[in-house]
């Protein structure tokens, strides 16, 4: 028995496979998607492909982890507290949700749990889009305690994503008024923008605003919003057919900008 095991994780919304030694310290990694395998220590190479052998498809590359970028390296300088980049989708709702659970009432749920699945479901989906080269920071703060609950950014530019619960119900979008089932409409496109112009400011790049609807049972748009992308989570992958307008470098520059909470400070 090598005594290493394999250990399932997540890092950067994409799916790992961690070799461990039996004290837990990792010396190797397997990316599926990518087809790799990183090697922190070259002389166990022949164990850590044995152990990984079961969970092994298709062509792989073995070696040692690519070597960090300008912009990565300037990423590992950023002190904890001002890196955005481990935010969880929701994560100010959570945050929240932890402080105040409220009291969880059958008749009268919380709106804010309803929120966070609206945020968790959309994250899940822009994470997703890692592999096809855009990069996903989520709860980004703005001045004021509003929050851009996403930032998508990759070779077709930079997206301000809001998540917008709207299971079974009918949404009714007349710029810049949004209607949810038989809720009050408001003028969420109107903050939306708002939003985007914002993190335009912070960014020197264009931002363009895009409303996330999880689950509605339909979408009526009285006319199509200036400027705006309204589609349902469902939808969310297309926008990684975009492209023409970033190249990876970038991408990589300005998702460094983004992470930084100081970035947004004065906005």
């Amino acid at each position: 028995m090598s005594g290493l095991r394999v250990v399932p994780g997540r890092r950067g919304g994409r799916d790992r496979l961690y070799v461990c030694r039996p004290d837990g310290s990792r010396i190797a990694w397997y990316d599926r998607a990518a087809g790799r395998v990183d090697l922190l220590a070259e002389d166990e190479r022949e164990r850590v492909l044995d152990v990984l052998k079961p969970f092994l498809t298709g062509p792989v590359a073995v070696g040692p982890p690519p070597v960090p970028t300008a912009a990565e390296l300037a990423r590992l300088a950023l002190h904890p507290d001002d890196d955005l980049a481990p935010n969880r989708p929701g994560e100010a709702l959570l945050i929240a949700l932890d402080r105040d659970p409220g009291t969880g009432h059958r008749l009268r749920p919380d709106p804010r749990r309803r929120a966070l699945l609206a945020e968790q479901t959309v994250g899940d989906v822009l994470d997703g889009l890692e592999g096809a080269g855009w990069l996903a920071l989520h709860s980004l703060p703005l001045p004021g305690g509003d929050r851009v609950h996403h930032l998508l950014i990759g070779p077709g530019g930079l997206f301000a994503v809001h998540a917008l619960y709207a299971r079974r119900a009918r949404v009714r979008v007349a710029d810049p008024m949004v209607t949810v089932g038989r809720r009050a409409a408001e003028p969420l496109l109107r903050r939306l923008r708002a939003q985007a112009d914002r993190a335009a400011y912070a960014l020197t790049a264009e931002v363009r605003p895009v409303l996330a609807l999880t689950e509605p049972s339909g979408v009526t748009l009285t006319a199509a919003p200036r400027g705006m992308r309204v589609l349902s989570a469902g939808d969310l992958p297309g926008l990684a057919r975009l492209g023409g307008v970033l190249k990876p470098a970038d991408v990589a520059a300005l998702h460094a900008m983004a992470r930084d909470r100081r970035t947004w400070e004065k906005v």
